[in-house]
């Protein structure tokens, strides 16, 4: 039985829908009005046995730990993360017979936290310091692991096995759900390994005709990194969840990326609230961030392509925040937008990566 529990949980990560978001992005500039015809889709990746596209990582991690050994029958699975990744290691854990124990920033939604200790995880909400700091939550997750018999640290920033589930899963996904006729794709980036995994399977298996994005959330260092080579961010913070860093982490750092875009905290709230209204898709933040990625892509390509985004999780996860209007209103963050007006602002024409190092 043991084992029935571990196949079945292991088939059900290998194949998430596509939905069309937009087929016709009104646009407007200089005055002159017109249509892009163009197709957006969405990969519903919270559509997962643990709800976002962070199972993926998790199932690679835990693989990744049984197949080394380092990762024993009974063990106690460590990490540190904003959310998701561990809400997908915590639902793993009860399949396979792992304890875990989650590190998370103690800005996260308190539905994220909830979930995870219904799950049976054993959850530390730590203060928000610099990555320097020691007792961030990434050094805290994985000085825990080390004290522990039997302690297993994930690491989903640094493992090459995040990237590697998504060359060996999301990737070959995408390409067959379009047929092979995806132009572009666009993503924000936390750890890296989406962007990573699918962006390097996408280029090997077009022979580098599939073109692939960063959007990047406010105050993260990423966008300044891929289109000027500084590793520099705003110094603002974000409502974001799960995106968004200032560093450049192993995974990352195997992108094979063409430009960049930013989309800012206005632009995501706006995007997420206007998804809901317009397709009945209720999303996460970096859900939002990706489908302001995705327009502006389109705008960027123009008429006749196929862009691919990933929607990473549902909005449940966050009613107490992006969708919580005593949370928005004092951020002056209440969407207002009728349509996609919110994106009419001028918008940056990012250089390319191969332009800029």
């Amino acid at each position: 039985m043991y084992h029935i529990r571990q196949e079945r949980y292991s088939s059900l990560e290998q194949r998430t829908v596509r939905f069309t978001l937009f087929r016709h992005l009104s646009y407007s500039s200089s005055c002159v009005n017109f249509v892009i015809i163009v197709i957006i889709s969405g990969k519903a990746e919270f559509m997962n046995p643990g709800g976002s596209v962070k199972d993926r990582t998790a199932l690679g991690l835990i693989l990744a730990g049984e197949r080394s050994g380092l990762l024993r029958p009974g063990g106690t699975i460590v990490e540190g993360t904003a959310g998701n990744t561990g809400i997908g290691l915590a639902t793993l854990a009860l399949a396979r017979g792992y304890k875990c124990i989650i590190y998370m920033p103690d800005n996260q939604s308190q539905e994220k936290v909830d979930l995870l200790r219904t799950l049976g995880a054993e959850v530390y909400c730590v203060p928000v310091v610099p990555f320097a700091n020691p007792k961030q939550y990434y050094h805290q997750a994985k000085a825990r692991a080390a004290e522990i018999e039997g302690g297993y640290f994930t690491d989903q920033f640094e493992s090459s096995a995040n990237y590697q589930v998504h060359y060996d899963t999301t990737g070959p996904e995408i390409w067959t759900q379009t047929e092979g006729k995806v132009d572009a794709v666009v993503f924000a980036a936390g750890t890296g390994g989406s962007i990573g995994g699918i962006s390097t399977y996408l280029k090997d298996k077009s022979d580098g005709k599939v073109q692939a994005y960063l959007v990047d959330c406010q105050g993260s260092a990423l966008y300044n990194y891929v289109t000027k080579g500084e590793l520099k961010g705003d110094g603002r913070s974000s409502v974001t969840s799960g995106i968004g860093i200032a560093r450049i982490t192993a995974n990352f750092a195997k992108a094979k990326i063409d430009g960049a875009f930013q989309a800012d905290d206005y632009e995501c709230v706006e995007m997420v609230h206007y998804l809901l209204r317009h397709e009945g898709l209720m999303l996460g933040s970096s859900s939002g961030v990706n489908a302001v990625g995705a327009v502006k892509l389109a705008r960027k390509l123009g008429p006749g392509h196929t862009i691919v985004t990933i929607l990473c999780d549902l909005g449940q996860r966050y009613m107490t925040q992006i969708y919580n209007k005593s949370f928005l209103e004092p951020l002056s963050l209440w969407p207002s937008a009728k349509a996609l007006e919110f994106l009419e602002k001028k918008e940056e024409q990012p250089a390319t990566a191969a332009e800029t190092k």
